[in-house]
């Protein structure tokens, strides 16, 4: 198929299987362990700098300036939210003395996305699919904030971190449309794509089993 109908394709896929992770009614009711926004902010920190490193990495070997610049963008954003995460923490009376946000390692999505090696499964995978996660993930935790009064951090994602969020996601559909031109690379997308949505699903149910954290804000 074309890479307009392969986009939109995929598109389609993203939006329904989204949906498992979107009601945040039902996130709530189930949760256990620790859901402050305090806590899920400082998951945060190692979501947006695992986020802002891998899009560096992927950077060098990116074939096209316009795709190396567009990482190079991602890479800044990404980091910016990290400073501003850890603002509001210590807005909060967090100093994160001592706090490593990569103290357990990196995550098996960060490893996961290290591991592709074409521009397509990159973008397919990164900007395409996990910004499609974050967004929804983020909308979750702004309501989790509001509903705990934290008015301040629920309007750092909304005016801020989200807006970014769905740029660097409209990003991975401009390149898809340029690299999934065929067969081969349209498979290697939809493999990409796949898979990381499979490795949120099972991270999520993983962090419920451990923490009941499982709506932590994305990237």
């Amino acid at each position: 198929m074309d890479a307009a109908a392969f986009v939109a394709e995929l598109s389609s896929v993203n939006e329904s299987i989204l949906n498992r992770l979107a009601p945040a009614q039902a996130l709530l009711a189930e949760a256990r362990g620790d859901l402050s926004p305090r806590n899920l902010l400082r998951i945060a920190l190692k979501n947006e700098l695992e986020a802002s490193e891998i899009a560096a990495l992927w950077m060098p070997s990116a074939a096209s300036a316009e795709l190396k610049l567009a990482l190079a963008r991602q890479a800044g954003d990404e980091a910016r939210h990290y400073r501003l995460i850890a603002d509001r923490l210590r807005a909060m009376g967090d100093t994160l003395e001592g706090f490593d946000p990569l103290a357990q390692g990196y995550s098996p999505m960060f490893r996961f996305l290290g591991s592709l090696e074409s521009d397509v499964e990159r973008v397919a995978a990164g900007q395409f699919t996990r910004e499609a996660i974050a967004l929804v993930k983020n909308a979750q935790f702004i309501e989790l904030c509001e509903r705990a009064g934290d008015s301040a951090t629920a309007m750092l994602y909304r005016g801020v971190i989200q807006p970014d969020e769905h740029y660097h996601h409209q990003l991975g559909r401009h390149f898809l449309k340029r690299l999934a031109t065929d067969e081969r690379s349209q498979e290697l997308a939809r493999a990409a794509q796949s898979r990381t949505i499979a490795l949120a699903e099972e991270l999520q149910s993983l962090a419920l089993q451990r923490s009941g954290i499982h709506h932590a804000p994305g990237c």
